[in-house]
């Protein structure tokens, strides 16, 4: 098959992840594959057989989805330029890619990536995830929690998890760092919490001095807010900002705990990694997604939704307490057989074939 996974850029993210593992997939299986992008810059290798096209040129139209629509539009017009299937990551992007898909039948599967209680404010999202959602041959979705709404606008939604490819660590591995860690765009500290985290951890580390906190990300305005608030907290010795990283699976490999206080998630990839690794994973029980990873208490900590009283206390207990925290972090890595590169792949696959 030739497949053309088409996303806004590549400059690192959890969608942006994902689309670099699933092309991998793809690649390795003998598909040809292509990644498409109208902007920004590439945090990613890619496999050798991955073409990689970039549609960046600016014009009087700059806004990048329009730019994207017209630059698939010229594209496509070409037979020899069609692919099989035209795979959509990250929403607006549906608004350069769904009406050029029909128009030149090509199979088109779209990806959302955030859940639905996350509600379009604006005409433009409405208008792409009420009417132009309606168009794509299948609509993927992240968890079942979101399967029945997106259902009602097209018949053809289906759950697609995230997919992990960090190889699973070794149960028995070195002795890691007293450290709590987080991964995320620090511009989008909101959206995951980062500004909670340095409230919660300020208030567990006045009993636990020798634990740190990690946070991986890239994003300048975000980095000065939460180094201001870090800086106030007294807590400049015990917050590492780490900024972009390619090594997080290594970083994850040494660190004990994986908090994640995001206020909303479509399905957090970040937190499946985690588990991946081995650690002992914490998170707010927010709409959705850590609820369909986590099972409380067997292989993680499930905190009521932005509870940060009570985010203190059970990490506080997964400091106090080595053996549960052993425990959890053993089952951890026992329970992702669903996530896992290859039955995510294969997933797509028959999505495909039945299409």
């Amino acid at each position: 098959m030739k497949i053309d996974f088409v996303i806004g850029s590549m400059n690192g993210g959890g969608a942006e992840r994902v689309v670099s593992l699933l092309a991998k997939y793809f690649a390795e299986n003998n598909h040809k594959v292509r990644i498409i992008t109208f902007y920004g810059e590439d945090a990613y290798e890619y496999h050798p057989k991955i073409q990689r096209l970039r549609f960046h040129k600016k014009s009087i139209i700059n806004y990048a989805t329009f730019r994207g629509f017209f630059s698939l539009m010229k594209f496509y017009s070409r037979k020899e330029n069609r692919p099989d299937f035209v795979s959509t990551h990250i929403g607006s992007v549906g608004y350069a890619t769904i009406i050029p898909s029909k128009i030149y039948g090509i199979k088109s599967i779209v990806s959302e990536h955030f859940n639905h209680t996350y509600q379009p404010s604006t005409i433009s999202k409405w208008f792409l995830w009420h009417v132009l959602y309606r168009l794509p041959d299948a609509l993927t979705v992240l968890t079942e929690y979101d399967l029945s709404f997106f259902k009602k606008i097209n018949k053809n939604a289906i759950v697609m998890e995230n997919p992990c490819s960090f190889t699973l660590a070794d149960r028995n591995q070195k002795i890691r760092k007293k450290k709590i860690l987080a991964v995320g765009n620090l511009d989008r500290y909101v959206h995951k919490g980062f500004d909670n985290l340095l409230d919660i951890v300020h208030e567990v580390f006045k009993t636990n001095p020798d634990w740190k906190l990690q946070i991986v990300g890239g994003g300048d305005m975000g980095l000065k807010y939460l180094l201001d608030k870090s800086q106030k907290l007294g807590l400049d010795d015990k917050v590492e900002f780490s900024g972009f990283r390619n090594d997080v699976q290594e970083i994850m490999a040494e660190s004990e705990i994986y908090i994640l206080t995001s206020r909303y998630e479509g399905l957090p990839m970040v937190l499946i990694e985690a588990m991946s690794q081995g650690m002992a994973c914490i998170a707010f029980d927010c709409i959705s997604g850590p609820s369909e990873i986590i099972n409380d208490r067997k292989n993680g900590f499930l905190v009521t939704n932005q509870d940060k009283e009570e985010m203190i206390q059970r990490l506080e207990e997964f400091i106090r307490n080595d053996q549960q925290r052993r425990s959890m972090m053993d089952n951890a890595v026992k329970s992702l057989d669903k996530f896992h590169l290859k039955n995510v792949g294969a997933k797509w696959e028959k999505l495909m074939s039945n299409l």
